[in-house]
């Protein structure tokens, strides 16, 4: 992982103490990761009936929660299981093996979204859009299931982030007593979680805020900042998904370049300077292009095969 992206301060963990000051170094170590939480997740819940944006948005919340109500209490255990097979001269790493496996599926989940997009027809993709708004628009039609992939295809990208980030933060109060480790994995859980779907209800929205403005505006003022906000929520939401793809390279492609030594040394000679920020995330990138075409590649493998045998 490249370490521009999340050394945005100095280690400074084992000379302070207090949890919330401690909360504060690792909030602001994790941006990189809060950044791509949003990108990912905010493209992930769009395209859903209006009147059930936000309640999607606040079960993916829900399940986000979960997941750090598990991986908190999950990487304390590890890190403590880790630290206990050192002091008996085994260093067996067991966080990192774990975190390039979450690495892998992001790069898998990336790959797929790009063989979708380019191995798919226009008509396939225009009669499934078709479906989709006859869907949404047809009152008999139940939603739940649609909605219910959203959350949770939402909830898998966000384990893995969540996973990354209370991994990071463990890592800058990895020399604490117990209780401040586990006083800042809350905080930071609770943080993350209620600013990143926060941001991302507020994303989902902005074509209501829109809509409103221009038809109920007070003055031609709004109105134009409505049909500004109109013009502007499908551009966003169309960035959103991509930078959400690229997210998944950036983020599974560091995971893997940092748990893989000879990687990670290999890039650290081109990380300084001016562009080392960009040729780590390049190289991240490509690393996880490459990871996620096996990944892939192996899966569509195995899919073949189990096809075969059940004809057989």
């Amino acid at each position: 992982m490249p370490s521009s992206l999340f050394a945005l301060l100095d280690d400074i963990a084992s000379l302070l103490d207090d949890v919330s000051v401690m909360t504060k170094v690792a909030a602001k170590k994790t941006t990189g990761v809060l950044g791509d939480d949003l990108a990912l997740n905010a493209q992930q819940v769009t395209g859903v009936s209006a009147d059930r944006e936000l309640p999607v948005v606040w079960a993916v919340a829900k399940g986000s929660l979960l997941n750090k109500a598990i991986l908190v209490p999950a990487a304390l255990g590890i890190a403590a299981l880790e630290t206990w097979l050192k002091g008996r001269g085994i260093g067996i790493p067991l966080i990192t093996p774990l975190l390039m496996l979450g690495g892998a599926y992001l790069c898998f989940e990336g790959v797929e979204k790009l063989a979708h997009k380019f191995l798919h027809s226009r008509h396939e993709d225009n009669q499934h859009h078709s479906e989709l708004v006859e869907a949404v628009s047809d009152g008999k039609v139940d939603m739940v299931a649609f909605e219910k992939d959203k959350i949770k295809g939402a909830i898998r990208t966000d384990f893995i982030l969540s996973a990354e980030i209370i991994v990071i933060s463990l890592g800058t109060v990895a020399t604490q007593p117990f209780l401040s480790q586990l006083g800042v994995l809350v905080a930071i859980a609770l943080i993350m979680t209620v600013g990143v779907y926060g941001l991302v209800g507020g994303i989902v929205k902005l074509d209501d805020l829109g809509l409103r403005l221009s038809r109920e505006g007070a003055g031609k003022a709004s109105a134009a900042l409505g049909r500004g906000i109109l013009a502007f929520a499908p551009k966003l939401m169309k960035f959103l998904s991509i930078a959400g793809t690229v997210a998944m390279f950036l983020v599974g492609g560091g995971i893997l370049v940092h748990g893989i030594a000879a990687l990670h040394h290999w890039i650290e000679h081109y990380s300084h300077g001016s562009l080392g920020w960009l040729w780590s995330n390049l190289f991240s990138a490509a690393v996880g292009i490459a990871a996620g075409a096996l990944v892939l590649l192996g899966v569509r493998l195995v899919a073949r095969l189990r096809r075969v045998k059940s004809r057989v």
